[in-house]
């Protein structure tokens, strides 16, 4: 018999539904393996690249249309509600939490994460729209709540994405 090296293992499952006689039962043996794939590529961030050297800068960018004047944060390079142009604009990086997540699991991307970790929908200062992003140095999680003021922070890196130049946390 061939020899497969990422085999975790070999079994049978039952029909989840219990029927008799079972349309599935040629299917029920399941092999489990474990993959590990990776891919390079490279990647350009286009009209948003603006946004992300801001953020090597230490600024918090929008756009904002001149037709209808919505704030779009993050940034979209047309305003979906009209198709014009929008143009950039810098926001203070101060807002409130109005939805979060307390996650337990981090993708691999991700991993250098202490879990659990938070992603937390933020309605900032001058924007129309919400900005989901990492939540840090919020304490207990029991702290994180509806309406916390947060603001921007940034950091020096290294990181892969410019994207985790910034993070949210409280503010005092």
């Amino acid at each position: 018999m061939a020899e497969v090296t990422n085999k975790l293992k070999q079994l049978t499952v039952a029909d989840p539904l219990g029927r008799t006689p079972d349309p599935w039962a040629d299917f029920r043996e399941i092999e489990l393996i474990a993959l590990e794939w990776s891919q390079t590529y490279r990647h350009s961030l286009g009209k948003y690249s603006r946004f992300f050297l801001e953020l090597e800068n230490g600024r918090f960018l929008a756009t904002r249309c001149p037709t209808c004047q919505k704030v779009w944060s993050p940034p979209r390079p047309l305003c979906p509600d009209d198709l014009t142009i929008t143009v950039w604009t810098e926001l203070s990086g101060r807002g409130q939490v109005v939805s979060f997540s307390v996650l337990h699991y981090a993708p691999a991307m991700l991993a250098f994460l202490e879990r659990p970790y938070v992603l937390a929908y933020v309605k900032l200062a001058g924007a129309d729209t919400l900005f989901a992003h990492l939540l840090q140095n919020y304490g207990d999680v029991s702290k994180v709540h509806y309406g916390l003021p947060v603001q921007v922070v940034y950091n020096e890196g290294p990181v892969d994405h410019p994207i985790m130049l910034m993070a949210f946390e409280p503010r005092l």
